[in-house]
């Protein structure tokens, strides 16, 4: 079941008005599919490497722009979000729009269940332990 939640800012911490969208629950096999297709190329979930992008293992509850040794844009770096589900699924909409300025050359998935399926995915990778 979805709840509806009021957003918070998550840079200044501070609750508004605004509905945090509603989240499909996501499916495993489905996001693994879509992170082989769209995000493979320059991500892992496995392991604490970087290749042109950041690794993605951990990333829930870690703030933006902060992986040891990887060369993140300022605009990542000063933008100070705390990765949950809810903002995960607000970027992948379209992280240039997200986090103007960042290196991030993907636009974005838009349909919102491949979204889903994708965070579903990277968050059960990310409970695995590193090999």
């Amino acid at each position: 079941m979805i709840e509806n939640r009021t957003a918070t800012d998550h840079f200044t911490g501070f609750r508004n008005n605004a509905k945090m969208p509603e989240i499909p629950e996501g499916d495993y096999e489905r996001g693994k599919k879509v992170f082989k297709q769209r995000c493979l190329q320059c991500h892992v979930v496995d392991s604490k490497a970087t290749k042109t992008g950041p690794t993605l293992y951990g990333i829930i509850g870690r703030k933006s722009g902060s992986v040891p040794g990887f060369d993140y844009s300022t605009a990542n770096k000063n933008k100070g979000v705390v990765w949950t589900r809810e903002t995960l699924f607000e970027y992948l909409l379209n992280p240039k729009k997200y986090i103007p300025g960042t290196k991030m050359v993907f636009a974005g998935l838009k349909k919102a269940d491949e979204r889903a399926d994708l965070i579903k995915y990277i968050e059960e990778e990310c409970k695995k332990p590193i090999s």
